[in-house]
C-alpha cells in the first residue's frame, strides 16, 4: 500500500471496485471488497480499501467508478507459438481418423509442415496473421504474452519469427516476451546429422539472435520425437553461457526426464508435464522451477494421462496455465477457455486457475517482480470484469465478461 503522504499522488484512481490482488502474501485470491487502486506513470501506487485513499489524491486524479466490478491483474499467457504460417486443419482430420501425434510427425506432417509454410511466408504476412491471434487474447484481458519461435529451424526464419514477436508489442498495447525455440524439431536439411544441427543452434543461432536483442529466453522440446536430454543440455549450456534463462517442453508424450533436466538448469518453467513422475516434481520444487499446464494440447491430442497436479501441490510447485496457442496441437486463442479446461480436465481449483494465469504465469516468464499481481510498484496492468464472483472467469464457456483492459495505467 502506498504512503498517504506520497507527494506524487496518483494520475488515475479506480474506486468502488472489488479486487482480486493475487498477492502471494494474501490468502486465496487476496480479495478486497470496497476496494480502490491508483496508478501513476504506469505503476500501481495504491491498492487497498477505498476509504484509505488520500483525499488529496482524489482532487487531482482522474476518477474511474467501477460500479462494484471486479479488478484482477491483467491476464498472462505464458506459453504460445503465435507466429507461424499456414494451418494444420488436415492433421486435425487425420487425428479424428485415428492417427497419433507421432504418426503424423513421422509422415512429414506436424511441426515440419508448419516449418515449410513459415519459411515461405513474408514477415508482413506472419505479422498480420499473428496480430489476429493476439487480438483474440487481448480482447479477453491478456496484457502480457510469451511468443516462441521454432517454426523456422534455420537462422533466417527464426530471426524473422522473433522480429515479428517484437513487432507485436509495437503494434498493440501488450508486453511480449520472445523465446527462441530453435530446438523444436530436426529440420530436413539435417536429417542425417542431428549433432550438427544441435551445434548450429548452440554455436550460431543463439549467439547471433541474442546479440540482436531478439531473445528473452531459450526453450527446447525434450521428447523421443524431438531432442534428447543430452542434446537439450548442449543448447541450454549455450543459453546460460550468454546469461539467458531457459524453459523446457518436458514429459509431454513420455517420461524422458525432462522435469529433472529443467531443474538441473534452473529453468523458469517446465511445460506440459503429463508424464512427469514424483522424482521430477521433487527436482522442480528444489530448484524453484514452475509448472506450466497446457490443457489445450491435452484436449486436442485426446490424451489420457493428465499432469501430476496432486504432486505439484504436495511439493509446492507454482502452477501456471497457458493456451499453448499453435497450429497443430492447440489451435486455441482463448485463455479463459484454457482456464476452464484446466479446471475440468486437470482438477484445478478456481483460485489455482486464476493464479495460474496471473501470478504464477508471471513467474514462469521471469517477470514476477513487474506484473502478475495487484501490488504497489508493479505495472498497472489490469482486467476489469462484469462478474459477480471470480469463479465466473473459469466457469463460463465461450463468454467474455471483460469490461475494460488497462495496460501500464492506460
Amino acid at each position: 500500500m502506498a504512503r498517504h503522504d506520497d507527494p506524487g499522488g496518483a494520475e488515475t484512481i479506480w474506486l468502488n471496485a472489488r479486487l482480486a490482488t493475487l498477492a502471494s502474501s494474501a490468502n486465496g485470491l487476496g480479495t478486497v471488497d470496497n476496494g480502490a487502486l491508483a496508478a501513476r506513470s504506469g505503476r500501481i501506487v495504491f491498492v487497498g480499501p477505498e476509504e484509505e485513499v488520500p483525499a488529496a489524491w482524489r482532487a487531482r486524479a482522474r476518477i474511474v467508478d467501477c460500479v462494484g466490478r471486479w479488478i484482477t491483474p491483467g491476464l498472462i499467457d505464458c506459453h504460445t507459438h503465435l507466429v507461424y504460417g499456414g494451418d494444420r486443419a488436415r492433421e486435425f482430420e487425420m487425428r479424428l481418423a485415428g492417427a497419433t501425434y507421432e504418426e503424423i510427425a513421422r509422415s512429414g506432417g506436424g511441426i515440419l509442415s508448419t516449418v515449410r509454410a513459415t519459411r515461405e511466408a513474408s514477415e508482413e504476412a506472419l505479422l498480420g496473421a499473428a496480430l489476429r491471434r493476439l487480438d483474440a487474447l487481448v480482447a479477453e484481458g491478456v496484457t502480457t504474452i510469451e511468443v516462441k519461435s521454432g517454426y523456422g529451424l534455420e537462422e533466417g526464419t527464426e530471426r524473422k519469427s522473433l522480429r515479428v514477436a517484437r513487432r507485436l508489442a509495437e503494434n498493440r498495447p501488450v508486453a511480449v516476451r520472445a523465446t527462441l525455440l530453435a530446438a523444436h524439431a530436426l529440420p530436413p536439411e539435417f536429417a542425417g546429422d542431428r549433432a550438427a544441427y544441435v551445434e548450429a543452434v548452440a554455436e550460431q543461432m543463439i549467439p547471433a539472435l541474442a546479440a540482436e536483442g531478439l531473445v528473452d529466453a531459450v526453450d527446447a522440446f525434450c521428447e523421443r520425437i524431438a531432442f534428447t536430454p543430452a542434446e537439450v543440455a548442449r543448447v541450454f549450456d549455450a543459453a546460460r553461457g550468454l546469461g539467458l534463462p531457459v524453459k523446457l517442453h518436458a514429459d509431454q508424450l513420455s517420461n524422458g526426464g525432462g522435469a529433472a533436466l529443467a531443474a538441473k538448469f534452473g529453468a523458469l518453467s517446465a511445460d506440459h508435464l503429463e508424464y512427469t513422475d514424483d522424482a521430477g516434481v521433487v527436482a522442480m520444487a528444489g530448484a524453484g522451477v514452475g509448472a506450466v499446464l497446457l490443457p489445450g494440447a491435452y484436449y486436442v491430442l485426446r490424451e489420457r494421462q493428465a499432469p501430476p497436479v496432486a504432486l505439484l501441490r504436495k511439493h509446492g510447485v507454482p502452477i501456471a496455465v497457458a493456451t499453448d496457442s499453435n497450429p497443430g496441437t492447440s489451435p486455441l486463442t482463448s485463455l479463459l477457455l484454457a482456464l476452464n479446461m484446466a479446471a475440468t480436465l486437470f482438477g484445478l481449483t478456481v483460485d489455482e486457475c486464476l493464479a495460474g494465469a496471473t501470478r504464477n504465469a508471471a513467474k514462469a516468464l521471469g517477470v514476477g517482480g513487474e506484473t502478475g499481481t495487484l501490488e504497489v510498484g508493479k505495472w498497472a496492468d489490469l482486467a476489469i470484469w462484469d462478474i459477480e464472483r471470480p469463479a465466473e472467469l473459469v466457469y463460463r464457456l465461450g463468454f467474455n465478461p471483460l469490461h475494460a483492459r488497462v495496460w501500464r495505467g492506460q
